[in-house]
């Protein structure tokens, strides 16, 4: 790496440190040292679980990019060196499937290094994977999961960065109906937690408004075939399409939708906050609307040095919707690490008190990373409920309603 790329992502790290450390990590304990009277770093692993080569791949590999940059800029500071502790990462690919992602999570858990996991992305995978690093003492923070049943269980060591479907959902409906002006809708999801869940809490919005939806319809997150439920749309001529869904299925129902002469836009949720919705959709979902969490990464104060030092990074990949989230909530993990092993000692991290610890730790989180304040409540929600809405302007996401502005 170029020495001009070095010192951004040096600065970085010292950025998130000074803001996220909540207490000195000076004095821990190490591991053995080696014959050559060296200290051998104590290794802590944190897991990504992600869809990496099915679902959502374009949001699970940026998740993926974003974690393994929060833990090499780790592993460059002064304060793991100090504690004696150096950061690994594991890959768990969910595929964006509930089973696969269970089978990821006991694999994480039979990882006696790994401490905690980044992910998973979608709610459907999260909130069974969930139960298994629960069962383990093993923090969870994921950036994207947004169905509300998966703080709602009572496991002290689950939280999230982004916001949840009962925020976005009337959120979308606010801009729908109050700013935009649309006044009949037609409601559809992927029949996924996520996106059932987000399409209901619009629907409640949106109707209670005064706005009209005028028919409900589920699909599936597979389906690429949307021609019959077109023709329905077509023939209730709706001001508006909302989809509670991911990019992949949502852009080819703008797409069909759109060759079928059908006038009206379709607006998402996060799940379509992503550049590869518009590369399959093409110019057919120009005019399209999305609702994301938090705010636009340039307008955030941190903001401008996370994009640098990705792009130093990674110089031929694109800032994906999660990114900033994932990369906040790698570091919260490292952050607690670090603050237990100041406290306890290396060592001491990765039993059962160390781990409790742990979670602890995040659990008071209360500091300023890359996508804004973070803290949680008393269920592990963030207690940043900011949303920003998006319009598909000359072939590009572009923000259309945010949040102070």
């Amino acid at each position: 790496m170029k020495m001009r790329n070095k010192r951004v992502l040096a600065a970085l790290a010292a950025l998130v440190a000074v803001s996220m450390i909540a207490t000195g990590c000076g004095g821990a304990k190490t591991a053995d040292t080696g014959t050559d009277g060296a200290a051998a770093a104590t290794k802590i692993t944190i897991g990504i679980g992600a869809p990496l080569t099915q679902g959502a791949v374009a949001l699970g590999q940026g998740m993926k990019r974003s974690a393994n940059l929060a833990v090499k800029q780790a592993n460059e500071s002064a304060a793991a060196k100090d504690a004696g502790i150096t950061f690994a990462t594991v890959e768990g690919d969910d595929q964006g499937d509930p089973k696969t992602g269970v089978t990821v999570a006991n694999t994480f858990a039979s990882d006696a290094s790994l401490i905690g996991v980044m992910g998973h992305l979608n709610s459907g995978v999260t909130i069974p994977a969930s139960k298994v690093y629960n069962d383990n003492k093993i923090v969870m923070v994921s950036p994207a999961a947004t169905n509300p049943a998966l703080t709602l269980q009572g496991f002290n060591n689950v939280f999230r960065v982004c916001t949840i479907d009962t925020v976005q959902g009337p959120t979308a409906a606010e801009a729908a109906y109050t700013t935009f002006g649309y006044k009949t809708v037609v409601v559809i999801d992927d029949s996924t937690p996520y996106g059932e869940g987000l399409a209901a809490e619009f629907a409640k919005k949106f109707a209670s408004l005064g706005g009209k939806v005028l028919f409900s319809e589920k699909t599936s997150d597979k389906d690429t075939d949307f021609n019959a439920l077109v023709t329905k749309i077509k023939a209730a001529k709706p001001d508006l399409i909302y989809y509670g869904g991911i990019y992949n299925a949502g852009a080819l129902l703008s797409k069909q939708a759109d060759d079928a002469g059908v006038k009206a836009p379709m607006m998402s949720g996060d799940g379509c906050y992503d550049g590869e919705y518009i590369k399959l959709g093409g110019t057919q979902v120009e005019g399209d609307y999305c609702t994301s969490i938090g705010l636009p990464v340039d307008k955030l104060p941190a903001g401008q040095a996370f994009i640098d030092a990705y792009k130093a990074e990674y110089p031929t990949d694109d800032i994906a919707a999660y990114d900033a989230y994932s990369y906040d909530a790698a570091n919260l993990i490292i952050q607690a690490v670090l603050k237990v092993a100041g406290e306890q000692g290396a060592d001491k991290v990765l039993t059962p008190a160390g781990r409790d610890a742990v979670i602890a730790a995040v659990a008071a989180t209360n500091t300023e990373g890359v996508s804004g304040a973070i803290s949680f409540d008393a269920n592990g929600d963030t207690t940043n409920k900011a949303v920003t809405t998006y319009q598909v302007k000359s072939g590009a996401w572009t923000p259309v309603l945010v949040p102070g502005e």
